[in-house]
């Protein structure tokens, strides 16, 4: 058993505003943020409690249905794999909100309760007008703010290819983080099947199996966690890994995901999926001569790789201009169609 405790705390600031907390994306460390929505009328409902907050959140529930997620007893709270790895351990299904939070409020007398939750909804459409007296300031306010409600469960290590601030309005919740270089050491399950997305990480931090997973043990001596309490938030940079258990019989995360990547160019997620295609099947010699080939014209590690060119002559490796990528973009559309 993990004793959380024991890790290294997840750096704590507060009183945080829009300047503060430019300084801390700069770091690109995690950051807890407390008491940052200290003052929100939905926290204020859910430290009355449950039974407030549903209340709340009713006042502006669309009739609309909404996608849940639906675990047995048995999972524990733990939204993972069935045993062979050929299913995920839930179902998913459809209901307007309402009857899930009341739903969610009955589950709490439940000795053997199901694990429930409602995730990564868009609030303006789960909740119409809740994100206009539940604000933060120090996030661009084109940033859709995403509703994460449930009770107790269990969300395994995984990253987002984003920038996360992420609120705790309603329970406690547990994070423990690990920084994108302790990839190899986190036994990342399949990529097409996937929880919620995203790749997750195989190893239950709270009981490791070392055995099964010997290389976990160097990835907890550079994990960092913290426990959140309603109106604190966190901060996680780009590609760190995060699992998060919410710790009562009702939960409610408001996060805001952005990048500052730009949008006219193409997913790297795309381009890592064709290089496991094209590169992965190739000898050991000529993979290790691609591996230099990225470095040196993707990754740019010996510096511009066309800086000795004359601007007109330098094709695609020149300014990554609209026009520059929109023919990169036509150039992807016949490699596609020569896979078809």
């Amino acid at each position: 058993m993990t004793e959380f405790a024991k890790l290294e705390p997840i750096r704590e600031y507060e009183g945080v505003d829009q300047a503060a907390f430019q300084e801390i994306r700069a770091a690109r460390q995690p950051a807890v943020l407390r008491g940052l929505a200290e003052d929100w009328p939905a926290v204020g409902a859910a430290r009355r409690s449950d039974e407030d907050l549903v209340d709340y959140l009713k006042r502006f529930q669309s009739p609309e249905p909404v996608p849940h997620i639906v675990g047995s007893p048995e999972i524990a709270g733990r939204f993972f794999y069935t045993d062979d790895f050929r299913e995920l351990n839930f179902k998913r299904g459809m209901s307007p909100l309402d009857p899930f939070l009341d739903w969610l409020l009955r589950q709490k007398a439940n000795s053997r309760p199901y694990a429930v939750a409602v995730q990564s909804q868009e609030v303006p459409f789960l909740l119409p007008g809740f994100e206009k007296e539940n604000r933060i300031e120090i996030v661009r306010p084109d940033v859709v703010p995403r509703a994460w409600l449930g009770n107790r469960i269990r969300v395994a290590p995984h990253y987002d290819l984003t920038e996360n601030v992420g609120v705790v309005v309603a329970g406690r919740r547990s994070f423990i983080l690990f920084p994108p270089e302790e990839l190899k050491n986190l036994y990342v399950g399949p990529l097409e099947l996937t929880p919620a997305g995203t790749p997750i990480s195989l190893v239950d931090p709270r009981n490791p199996d070392l055995d099964r997973y010997p290389r976990f043990a160097d990835a907890m001596k550079r994990a960092q966690s913290a426990e959140l309490a309603p109106g604190d938030a966190i901060y996680i940079p780009f590609y760190w890994w995060h699992g998060v258990d919410s710790l009562e019989a009702v939960n409610l995360f408001i996060n805001y995901w952005w990048t500052d990547a730009r949008r006219d160019a193409g997913s790297p997620y795309d381009a890592l999926a064709y290089a496991i295609y094209a590169l992965k099947v190739l000898p050991p010699e000529q993979r290790a001569v691609w591996r230099d080939v990225f470095d040196y014209y993707v990754f740019e590690e010996h510096g511009d790789p066309a800086g000795h060119l004359p601007p007109h002559a330098r094709g695609i490796l020149g300014e990554a201009s609209p026009e520059m990528l929109a023919r990169l973009k036509d150039y992807m559309r016949l490699i596609l169609q020569r896979l078809q």
